[in-house]
């Protein structure tokens, strides 16, 4: 019993790690956001949050659509990297 708990001690903190680090690399959202509207997609050179949120979403608004792509991908700005994979409206 003691050597249960004791492992269990041990184990506790690496698993809420391990766990913090897959949330991180989905950028927060559970894998129900890809089946509740969302879809990813990868930057191209030359993609703008405008051009991206415009391809997602055509008939809505692209201010609104960036704001929400950021908010999905917590992003601290508009600087995108040709590779980087962002979580989108499905349009």
């Amino acid at each position: 019993l003691a050597a249960g708990l004791i492992l269990a001690a041990i184990l506790t903190p690496v698993l809420l790690v391990a766990a913090t680090g897959a949330q991180a690399a989905n950028h927060g959202l559970p894998a129900s956001a890809a089946r509740a509207g969302m879809r990813a997609v990868k930057v191209r050179p030359g993609d703008s949050l405008w051009s991206i949120a415009l391809r997602a979403e055509p008939n809505a608004d692209p201010r609104v659509v960036s704001q929400e792509i950021i908010q999905f991908n917590a992003l601290s700005g508009s600087v995108l990297v040709p590779g980087q994979t962002l979580w989108v409206p499905r349009g």
